[in-house]
């Protein structure tokens, strides 16, 4: 038996999400296990490092496949992109130790949130971007954002109330403004349900006015979910890289 990592861009408009479903077919997990089980002639179980939402875009998901036996990377990465559909590619594919798994290995994520703040949403990038708009004060936004960085109880950024654990740490958060381009990465060890969106969606009310920098670090500690910031929508939002041991957060 051999592992690959597999390294993963999708475009998640048209798709229900990485994890696969009873009810459809467009999910990404199921698409890449029917094609790898075809190519196979086994069924073949893909592990993604962690679950998108419908609609949530990925320049570096990462995944790893457990395969009967060695295969070239190469070949076998460029015969299962010309079977996928044009919005997933494999970017890269490496064989690893047994045991490897994109999950259970993964030391953290970065994930990134696109904003338009112009009058009118841009053609070119309304599908990948979300349309915001209004005047943003992105000083405010990053000291804001500053006072989510270390290891937190982050119950009051998620919609999923059965978390297991809540806690989570937030190594860095980035507020960057070009034009009407705002973008927000987000590195940290772990996200929890709609965690990001949730973040953004308050970092923007800081933005406009609607919060103070000091009401958005007291959602750490009232762990409520009212009192931080609105959903913002999916198709923002992409997962830019996943961490292993030996990467640089």
């Amino acid at each position: 038996m051999r592992t690959y990592k597999l390294i993963i861009a999708y475009d998640g408009s048209r798709f229900r999400g990485w994890q696969r479903q009873s009810d459809t077919e467009l999910t990404i997990q199921g698409i890449l296990e029917k094609q790898i089980s075809e190519l196979m002639g086994y069924p073949v179980e893909v592990l993604g490092s962690g679950r998108t939402d419908s609609g949530v875009h990925a320049a570096g998901q990462t995944a790893s496949v457990v395969l009967s036996g060695k295969v070239d990377e190469r070949q076998f990465q460029n015969v299962l992109n010309g079977r996928l559909p044009e919005d997933i590619r494999i970017l890269h594919m490496e064989l690893v130790k047994n045991g490897f798994h994109a999950r259970y290995n993964a030391r953290g994520k970065c994930y990134e949130y696109s904003i338009d703040t112009g009058e009118r949403p841009s053609v070119f990038t309304r599908k990948y971007v979300f349309h915001y708009p209004h005047k943003l004060d992105v000083n405010k936004m990053q000291k804001a954002a500053d006072t989510l960085i270390g290891n937190h109880d982050f119950a009051g950024f998620t919609d999923r109330a059965d978390e297991h654990s809540t806690v989570r740490r937030i190594y860095g958060v980035k507020v960057r403004e070009s034009g009407n381009l705002v973008k927000i990465e987000y590195r940290g060890s772990g996200f929890m349900y709609h965690m990001v969106r949730i973040l953004t969606g308050t970092l923007l009310e800081v933005g406009i006015g609607e919060r103070t920098i000091e009401e958005t670090a007291g959602v750490l500690q009232s762990r409520v979910r009212s009192d931080s910031g609105f959903l913002v929508p999916a198709k923002g939002l992409c997962m830019k890289q996943v961490f292993y041991e030996g990467d640089e957060i």
